[in-house]
């Protein structure tokens, strides 16, 4: 009633009397809906009518930070202090500027001023555990917000920071300990349970975890992050159609997500049933047609198949996403391989060493795929350099060996293959893969021979 009279006051420039009580409900209204200019024009015609209520001054204060307005914030909150030193929320809203300020040591000594002038404490200890978060003092966060549960052992809030401070701690142990004495209190609760399970979870104790997320959902059966946590537990125990049933129930609870229709997919695939898992790798990118890794799933899936064609039509959808993932531009070569389009290939292979993918498998590619094509100046390049990378790699020197005969470079040749054959003698084979008609030179043939005899 109060608020439908003070907007009708607005309304008609009639002015009518409040009391302080029905100015502070209408203020705070105001600042949590959001509407700041309302609530400084309450507070305006508050101070109009009670001018010596600090409470509305204080709200002012609130209103100004609210929009960053910080030094005006300041002046007046020092005019209150002269005028109110003894009262805790003067304190508070200091700590509030200095953690503006990103002056968090200073925010915590005047909570502590506060805490000293209050019986009503857990607000206060709340706002110094989030003060040592900011400063990554992660047990006196803890400890602060332990306070909160030992005044309220609901405040679900605080129980996820002190959770969140062993995680950063990676106390994982010792936040298992606490879940279970926590559970001890609160046995019912699923927000300690799902946390207990997920520490488990963490700690590969797997079967204790899924014990913790059954409790869970036991609890709630509404409890959507339980079921999930419960079903990618049950995928690390191999159960997969266990895991399938729980993230569905997901869907039914919650509009679905790309990601569990990715898990469920992985799930399908693990189990063999390709289809499925196709079906709802499609739903995800339905979902989410920016998710590569959804794209990616069916290239590798299709690929497997040995479906070249349709792996090449999902390539092409990850990479227009993620063109800088050298994992994506190694399985496009790898399809055009197979498609036997292989100056796309080339352009996979040098994609992925332009993105820093150096790898040994990566050049070799490159070079027997320039070899395939008749660039043997190109692929003795990437042959070169490769060897900077790669020193005293069998793969390397046989190539050379080929790359120097083809190129009429017979001396270089041979001082390469003897290299090879120090470094992986059995390798040689290689030889007559990609350079048979190297592989059946007598020279090469005897040298190989006379080596075999020499270390036999």
């Amino acid at each position: 009633m109060s608020l439908l009279k003070f907007e009708s006051m607005l309304k008609t420039n009639n002015v009518y009397f409040f009391d302080l009580v029905e100015f502070e409900e209408i203020i705070v209204h105001y600042l949590d809906t959001g509407k700041i200019a309302l609530a400084k024009k309450a507070i305006k015609l508050g101070l109009e009518q009670h001018p010596e209520s600090i409470d509305l001054k204080l709200l002012m204060v609130e209103a100004y930070l609210t929009e960053n307005e910080i030094d005006k914030a300041s002046k007046l909150l020092k005019r209150i202090e002269v005028l109110a030193p003894r009262n805790e929320e003067v304190f508070i809203q200091k700590a509030t500027i200095n953690s503006k300020k990103g002056f968090h040591k200073e925010a915590i000594i005047d909570l502590e001023k506060a805490l000293s002038l209050t019986d009503d404490k857990i607000d206060i200890w709340s706002l110094m555990g989030m003060e040592f978060l900011y400063l990554e003092d992660f047990k006196n966060a803890r400890i602060n917000f332990a306070y909160c549960i030992e005044a309220d052992f609901e405040d679900y809030s605080a129980l996820y920071n002190i959770v969140y401070c062993f995680d950063m701690q990676k106390q994982h142990e010792e936040a298992a300990k606490y879940l279970i004495s926590y559970i001890d209190i609160n046995p019912y609760c699923e927000v300690a349970w799902h946390q207990l399970g997920r520490q488990h979870f963490v700690l590969e104790s797997y079967k204790e975890a899924l014990i913790a997320f059954d409790y869970a959902v036991l609890i709630d059966e509404s409890f959507v992050g339980g079921y999930l946590e419960k079903a990618k537990t049950l995928e690390q125990l191999g159960n997969y159609q266990d895991a399938i049933d729980n993230y569905l129930i997901t869907i039914e609870l919650d509009d679905p997500t790309a990601y569990v229709n990715i898990r469920v997919g992985e799930c399908y695939e693990k189990l063999n049933k390709l289809d499925a898992a196709v079906s709802y790798y499609k739903k995800a990118v339905h979902e989410d047609p920016f998710l590569d890794k959804g794209w990616i799933l069916l290239t590798n899936l299709y690929f497997e198949q040995e479906n070249y064609q349709k792996a090449a039509h999902y390539i092409a959808k990850a990479l227009k996403i993620d063109e800088e993932n050298t994992l994506y531009w190694r399985r496009y070569s790898e399809i055009n391989l197979k498609l036997s389009f292989f100056e796309e290939a080339v352009v996979g292979f040098k994609s992925c060493l332009r993105l820093g993918d150096t790898s040994i498998e990566i050049y070799m590619g490159l070079t027997d795929v320039l070899s395939f094509l008749g660039e043997f100046n190109d692929a003795m390049k990437v042959l070169l350099s490769a060897q900077k990378t790669h020193k005293n790699f069998s793969e390397v020197e046989y190539r050379l060996v080929g790359l120097f005969f083809i190129l009429n470079k017979q001396k270089y040749a041979f001082t390469h293959l003897i290299s090879a054959m120090k470094i992986d003698y059995d390798y040689h084979t290689i030889l007559n893969e990609l350079y048979p008609f190297v592989f059946e030179n007598i020279e090469v043939q005897k040298l190989l021979k006379n080596y075999k005899k020499a270390t036999e």
